[in-house]
This record gives structure tokens, C-alpha cells and sequence, in this order.
């Protein structure tokens, strides 16, 4: 299962674990499809640590998940923040997952067991390259906004399988 996060510096496709993380994976998926994160922005972005976004209002203070306000974390063993690319739940603490989302620019084992990974991007790493460089302020938001435009869902097996069940 795959999507495209369609920024305004280019593609991120990103395969979604929909196996191993499945009530993230429903969340994240769910929202995509619905606009959810359309003309949002990216909210955060640090070097060598990683780039932010899916708060609709912006600020790095807001969105809700699909069950509610926020959902329990669901931390799988063989899922580690152990590279680049690494697609992860932000959150404000354990059970505080919500919409926000986050992609590392690097390795960051000390969030093993603390935010739940969900992805990974398979393809867009001079994306993801060019958010890194962006220029941030002192806050790590970006000077010039790094926008989510919108999302490509390419296969997304949960809803097919929600409609078979029906």
C-alpha cells in the first residue's frame, strides 16, 4: 500500500505499513482520502532530525484522528526509527496520537518505543532533501511554507476490505 504526499517541492511516495501498524495505518489512510491534509503545511522542520506537518490549522498544536481526538500508540518491535525516511506519529505523549505525522532526515532510535511508525518513503529522497535544506526561523518553521497540496491514495486494501465486510 502506497501514497504520494504531493508537496510544494516535490513528490513523497511512501509505502504505508497497513499490516504491521493497522489502526495508524487506518488513521492515516482515512484522512488522506478525505482532504484531510490537503493545503496543509509543514509545519516544523529540523536538520538532521526531521520535517512535520499534518496539523490543519498549521501550528503544530491541533488536528484530531479519525477515532476521535487522539488514539493509543501502536509501537511494533521490528518498526524503528532506524533511517531516513521513516514515517511516524507525532504526538504530545503516550496515547496522544492525533493527525500530525512526521518523516526523519535521519536515524532517531531515542523515539523507538515512544512514537509509532507507520511508513516509510520509497520514493522522493531529493523531496525530502530540499525540505531539509529549507530555510528555517528560530521556532524551525519554515521561512518560505513547505506545502502538502494534496495526496494520491494508490491501493488502499483497508477500505477495500471494510467494503468487503459489508
Amino acid at each position: 500500500m502506497s501514497v504520494t504526499l504531493h508537496t510544494s517541492l516535490g513528490d513523497l511516495k511512501i509505502e504505508v505499513f497497513c499490516d504491521l501498524a493497522p489502526r495508524t495505518a487506518r488513521n492515516f489512510l482515512a484522512l488522506c482520502a478525505s482532504g484531510y491534509y490537503d493545503s496543509t503545511i509543514f509545519h516544523r522542520s529540523i536538520k538532521k532530525f526531521m520535517v512535520q506537518g499534518g496539523d490543519p490549522k498549521g501550528t503544530g498544536k491541533g488536528g484530531r484522528s479519525i477515532y476521535g481526538k487522539y488514539f493509543d500508540d501502536e509501537i511494533v518491535d521490528s518498526l524503528r526509527h532506524d533511517r531516513r525516511g521513516i514515517v511516524s506519529m507525532a504526538n504530545k505523549g503516550p496515547n496522544t496520537n492525533g493527525s500530525q505525522f512526521f518523516i526523519l532526515y535521519d536515524a532517531q532510535p531515542h523515539l523507538d518505543n515512544v512514537n509509532s511508525v507507520f511508513g516509510k518513503v520509497i520514493h522522493g529522497f531529493d523531496t525530502l532533501d530540499a525540505m531539509e535544506r529549507a530555510k528555517v526561523d528560530e521556532k524551525h518553521r519554515p521561512v518560505v511554507p513547505i506545502q502538502l497540496l494534496s495526496v494520491t491514495i494508490h491501493a488502499n486494501p483497508i477500505a477495500e476490505k471494510d467494503s468487503l465486510a459489508q
